[in-house]
């Protein structure tokens, strides 16, 4: 999957640019969405760019074995009530992805419970939940791998049939504490910068999980540039598969929106792996946990919408999929100063 992932075209950029500054508006009036426009026609290889509709939310399950040292006052069984909600199309994400004509499909990586089989599940559980990080390596390498195959796996299938924008989204108690872990080891940032209140937890529990964190980071000192390390010492199951769906979608050249702090924790293994792929990466949403603008601004991306959201799942990027929509739309639709007989300044 990383073999396909190339830079971006810049010829197709250059033809967007040229596009943008004849059409029947000031330059630069859409400010973020003229560079994104940009961005999709580099990704796509033309201009304009292909429309990135429909899109497909594929939502990453799995738990977690740090949950044992107390970081969330959730049960561990909620993963997969939460997994059976998504698939009676009762969750939020549901809610979201039905306003915009998204179709959502659950994967489940690494959850406890046995789900059974379904319509839109798909099971490519790697193992039931990730070992404790603080007690010894969350996966092996050969785990990391089979997830992130997983994931690339999942996005190829999406756009096989007929996906032209993929939306991550993600389920797993307590899987806010590997994505601080993840972040941190990416960036270099302290633990207490990058880790958050997650599903909204007091102060006593927070300082836990802060110290959870770093006694994790301590333990095993991952090294950046051993991207499958990193993931197999502090990350999560979904994380892992989510970093291979983005290099899935990079590698066909369609968009990817990412969502919250999980989604971008992958983004950063994603990168490490294959720096290419951050082209086909948009920031669907800012969320609330810290480490996530950390993890944005160390890929380099601005996010598009700003609600101060946390609920993960995939709902701040399925509520940006119709601005990234938007964007490209403009080229398609927009008259030229010529075509429309207006005068320019």
């Amino acid at each position: 999957m990383i073999d396909g992932i190339s830079p971006l075209d810049e010829p197709a950029m250059e033809a967007a640019r040229a596009l943008h500054a004849r059409l029947t508006k000031p330059a630069g009036s859409l400010g973020a969405l003229e560079e994104l426009s940009v961005r999709l026609a580099g990704l796509a290889g033309e201009c304009p760019p292909p429309l990135p509709e429909p899109a497909a939310v594929a939502v990453f399950a799995g738990d977690h074995g740090v949950h044992a040292q107390g970081v969330s006052p959730w049960p561990q069984e909620v993963t997969g009530q939460m997994v059976a909600n998504f698939l009676a199309g009762g969750a939020v994400v549901n809610a979201f992805a039905r306003q915009i004509g998204a179709s959502v499909t659950v994967v489940d990586v690494g959850v406890l419970d046995d789900l059974g089989e379904g319509p839109g599940l798909v099971t490519a559980k790697v193992r039931a939940g990730t070992r404790d990080m603080t007690a010894q390596p969350a996966l092996t390498r050969d785990e990391v791998c089979a997830a992130l195959e997983a994931g690339a796996r999942v996005a190829f299938t999406l756009v096989d049939e007929g996906a032209r924008a993929l939306v991550t989204g993600d389920m797993g108690i307590a899987n806010t504490t590997p994505a601080a872990a993840l972040i941190a080891a990416f960036t270099g940032c302290d633990a207490d910068t990058v880790t958050g209140r997650g599903t909204g937890i007091d102060d006593h529990r927070y300082a836990r999980k802060v110290a959870v964190v770093r006694a994790a980071l301590e333990a095993h000192e991952p090294d950046p540039a051993d991207p499958v390390g990193v993931l197999a010492a502090v990350g999560g199951l979904e994380h892992a598969a989510i970093a291979g769906f983005i290099l899935g979608g990079a590698s066909r050249r369609v968009p990817v929106i990412l969502d919250g702090v999980i989604a971008v924790s992958a983004a950063l293994a994603a990168a490490a792996l294959a720096p290419d792929a951050v082209g086909a990466m948009v920031a669907g949403h800012r969320s609330a946990e810290p480490g996530a603008t950390v993890a944005l601004a160390h890929l380099g991306l601005e996010p598009l919408i700003d609600l101060g959201m946390r609920l993960g799942e995939g709902t701040g990027a399925v509520l940006a999929v119709p601005i990234v929509a938007s964007a490209v739309r403009v080229l398609h639709e927009v008259a030229t100063f010529d075509s429309a007989g207006v005068s320019e300044k």
